[in-house]
């Protein structure tokens, strides 16, 4: 019986301990850039269903992998420097205005 009960609430608690991504459109541009500074890596919400993985610098990227500026919505920009995501360069990719 106590069994059945713990498992009962276990099952009610789970979606309460679920984490919501956060969004950049729901903070500011210096929010969004600050968060991502904080944490170094984290997965972040850019409005609608979509997400990426963003990074502070290099270091948070796998070694083949190099750092693409990332600009996301933010709630008071549309076109905010928010840190950099990594990106497996292609043998035709040359490093341009975007890295």
């Amino acid at each position: 019986m106590i069994f059945r009960i713990a498992t009962a609430l276990l099952v009610v608690a789970a979606p309460a301990a679920a984490q919501t991504r956060p969004s950049s459109t729901a903070m500011t541009c210096q929010q969004t850039a600050r968060l991502v500074q904080a944490r170094g890596a984290l997965v972040l919400g850019t409005g609608g269903q979509t997400y990426d993985r963003f990074v502070r610098d290099r270091s948070f990227c796998e070694a083949t992998e190099i750092a693409r500026r990332a600009f996301r919505p933010t709630r008071d920009n549309p076109t905010c420097l928010i840190g950099y995501t990594c990106y497996e360069p292609g043998t035709d990719d040359w490093p341009g205005e975007g890295f």
